[in-house]
């Protein structure tokens, strides 16, 4: 009890210090660059406070700088925490908008340009997704859970369809990674924090240029197969 005190302690603290900061340096940091390095170091206190080692691996399949539409599976809270913290990417997320109305936290994840999806697929929806499009295309990378939300037992949940539109549209390739570890040190629907080792596994990029958005569900099929290939395999290692 007295670990998750002290983490939560530790999570709140960062939040409010460096989501002030992120506040203040915004205006003044058009290119986020400032703001997504104040989230790298929230993310690196939360896995720190709690004792959490990462090891990432396959970063080498990577070449240039993107853009690229990172999509995970969501196995606990902590894969935010890794992501923010250990992916050496400029990026923003993809996140459904419940999300952005939580005080403090949402108004800070608008802040960071941080992008909205409504799963109820209004026409606000669709112009959201051709402006995030053209942002992709411009050079910005995005993080994506593409399950929607964390797993409640461990296994890769069906896929939403949110990030592959997105994808094809922007026609940037899809980077696979795969996240093993997290749920034991905080799954979903518990508070308590313990420690632990959580390994991602970086795929070879998947290519979405000759998709189209018929072809959508043999995408997401090819991702998620991939990312459950990689998970399976570190859980065997």
């Amino acid at each position: 009890m007295a670990r998750t005190i002290f983490v939560w302690f530790c999570i709140v603290v960062a939040t409010l210090v460096l989501g002030f900061l992120a506040f203040v340096t915004y205006p003044f940091d058009r290119k986020g660059r400032a703001v997504h390095h104040y989230a790298r170091l929230w993310g690196k206190a939360a896995l720190l406070a709690n004792g959490v080692r990462v090891r990432l691996e396959g970063m080498d399949r990577l070449k240039g700088e993107g853009p690229y539409i990172f999509m995970s599976n969501h196995q606990g809270s902590y894969d935010i925490f890794v992501l923010l913290g250990y992916l050496p990417f400029q990026f923003k997320w993809l996140a459904k908008k419940e999300l952005f109305s939580i005080p403090f936290f949402g108004w800070t994840m608008a802040a960071a340009g941080y992008i909205s999806i409504d799963r109820e697929g209004t026409r606000k929806t669709v112009e959201a997704m051709n402006e995030a499009a053209q942002k992709i295309r411009d050079g910005m990378s995005v993080v994506v859970f593409p399950e929607g939300s964390r797993s409640p037992d461990g296994s890769i949940q069906p896929f939403k369809k949110g990030g592959f539109t997105l994808a094809i549209k922007s026609r940037a390739p899809i980077v696979p990674i795969a996240i093993h570890g997290s749920r034991e040190v905080m799954p979903k629907g518990r508070l308590k924090a313990v420690p632990g080792e959580i390994r991602v596994r970086v795929g070879d990029p998947i290519e979405t240029r000759n998709y189209s958005l018929k072809e959508r569900a043999s995408l997401m099929e090819k991702v998620r197969e991939t990312i459950a290939q990689n998970f399976r395999s570190i859980s065997e290692e």
